[in-house]
Formats: structure tokens, C-alpha cells, sequence
């Protein structure tokens, strides 16, 4: 991991840290106001992810996606360098806290393949690259999964954690979307991602 990657991924955690508990909670119900920024199809597996850090809460997000007819799911982190595997998950399960210390479902749940990944990040930019924070387990996870089938991956994240440019490496996976409290960004059409302000 080169220096600047590192020094990218502290500015734009830093910034993230620095908002409010208010700013994040109306992030995350802007969000879920919002929804998705295509029509969700009845049944789809949408796995989110138990916020650690400052991480935006997709739970609200997710709540709506589940009155909208989606399966929801949590990752699991099996090891560093490994896919993260998939179980269901309701928002009112009991969860366990996994080796890295997050919250997961317990072994006993289902394990899926989602159809949606949604996912934490550290910064963005706007060709759809992500910082994450350096174990590469989602970057591992699209790589695996997308072997089997099509996996729309989109990231959750606060407009401040937008930057120019993510120095991407050739086993880095580009995200579909990212969804902000102000922004969608597409980045599935289009070698500079369009934003669709809402």
C-alpha cells in the first residue's frame, strides 16, 4: 500500500470523523428517504454491514429496502485475504460480535450470495474507486463473488469523504454507485461518474 493511499484514507476518515452524531443520523435517514436509484426487484439479497468507527449507518437504508420486498444480509469475516461470506439477517436478530470485533449474524443463519452489496468505504472518487481500510476483504469478496454472478456493489459514504482521485491498483474493484446524503453517483455508463443530486 503506498503512502498516499494511506495518507488519503486518514484525511478522509478524519473528516468523517469529524461530523456531528446529528449530521450522521440525517445522513442515513436521507438515505433511506431516498432508497435505491433503481428499482429493487422482490427477493434480492442486499447485504449492508454493522457500522463501525463513523461509518454511515445503513440500517435505516436497509429497513426500507426490507419493506420494499429485499432479504437482507450481513457479512462475516472469515479471514484477512478471504471472501467474507454472506448470512441473512433481520433487523431485529441478536447478533455476535465476529473476530475483527463487528457485529455479525450468528454461524446458525443462512448463508447467501447478495444480489446488492452495500459498503463501507473510507474516501471515493468519482470513477468509482474506493479506500477502504487496507485488508482488502471487499475488493477479495467482488473479485470472488462476481465469478458466479453479477454483483451491483454500492458504496455508503458522507459527501465529505469524496476526494479527487483514489490511486487504484490493478486488483482494486470499482463500485457501481455510491450514495451520499446529497449525492448518487453512477458510475456503471460513463468513464466520469454523473451525479444525480437528491
Amino acid at each position: 500500500m503506498s503512502n498516499s493511499k494511506s495518507e488519503l484514507r486518514a484525511k478522509a476518515l478524519a473528516a468523517r470523523d469529524a461530523l456531528s452524531e446529528k449530521k450522521r443520523t440525517t445522513a442515513a435517514a436521507k438515505l433511506a428517504r431516498r432508497g435505491l436509484p433503481f428499482k429493487l426487484l422482490p427477493g434480492s439479497i442486499v447485504s449492508g454491514y454493522s457500522p463501525i468507527r463513523s461509518e454511515i449507518d445503513p440500517l435505516p437504508l436497509m429497513k426500507k429496502l426490507a419493506e420494499e420486498g429485499a432479504r437482507l444480509a450481513l457479512p462475516c469475516v472469515t479471514a484477512r485475504g478471504q471472501s467474507l461470506i454472506f448470512r441473512l439477517f433481520h433487523p431485529n436478530d441478536r447478533l455476535m460480535l465476529g473476530p475483527l470485533g463487528i457485529p455479525e449474524p450468528s454461524p446458525a443463519a443462512t448463508e447467501v450470495i447478495p444480489d446488492i452489496m452495500l459498503t463501507p468505504l473510507a474516501a471515493f472518487d468519482r470513477l468509482g474507486h474506493r479506500i477502504g481500510y487496507g485488508a482488502g476483504h471487499y475488493d477479495f469478496t467482488f473479485a470472488h463473488l462476481r465469478k458466479a454472478k453479477h454483483i451491483v456493489g454500492i458504496g455508503l459514504a458522507f459527501a465529505a469523504q469524496e476526494i479527487k482521485a483514489v490511486p487504484a491498483l490493478s486488483h482494486d474493484v470499482a463500485l457501481d454507485y455510491v450514495l451520499t446524503e446529497s449525492d448518487v453517483f453512477d458510475f456503471r455508463s460513463s468513464e466520469v461518474a454523473h451525479s444525480l443530486r437528491g
